[in-house]
């Protein structure tokens, strides 16, 4: 494990974080990461920004949506998600990077996975619900509109998938 840079010897995967996501979607990558003998690039995507700018290290720069809140700034990785990442991949040994991003998550998670020549891009479902279906129904999922964007594997890791006996959870 490792915060610093993808030492560009080995393969990338980008993986989609966000504060009480469940852990089976970082461990999934973590796996698949251990599987391919690649490095993890968990990256948090700030929805209320847009980005302005990219620095030749994958700093982004962004402003927010709001015209009343002009502050032009760098995006920061949420310290307290930054901990739970560390403490869920303290025991591997497989190399990790964090990065913040702003803007649409798709777009911003496949310009990521684009500039580092990522593998694969790995996303988790929301749990269920009604507001949550809602949503999925009018804007689209992530992993939908990453599935129709860009040319990489998309892994979606289930959250709250179906049970045996054919119910939905929320049913």
């Amino acid at each position: 494990m490792n915060d610093g840079g993808p030492n560009g010897s080995s393969a990338v995967i980008v993986v989609a974080v966000v504060p009480k996501q469940s852990d089976a979607v970082l461990l999934q990558a973590l796996a698949l990461a251990r599987d391919l003998g690649a490095e993890l690039i968990c990256a948090n995507v700030n929805v209320g920004r847009y980005p302005v700018e990219e620095r030749p290290d994958g700093t982004i720069v962004s402003l927010p949506f709001d015209p009343d809140l002009p502050d032009l700034s760098e995006e920061v990785f949420d310290p307290a998600l930054a901990d739970h990442i560390r403490d869920v991949l303290a025991t591997s040994d497989i190399r990790y990077t964090l990065r913040a991003l702003a803007g649409e998550p798709a777009r911003a998670l496949g310009h990521l996975a684009e500039a580092t020549d990522a593998r694969l891009i790995v996303v988790g479902t929301h749990e269920p619900g009604l507001r949550r279906g809602l949503h999925d129904f009018f804007e689209g999922s992530v992993a939908v509109h990453l599935a129709h964007r860009q040319h990489r594997p998309v892994v979606v890791v289930p959250l709250s998938p179906v049970t045996d006996d054919g119910k939905l959870p929320w049913e």
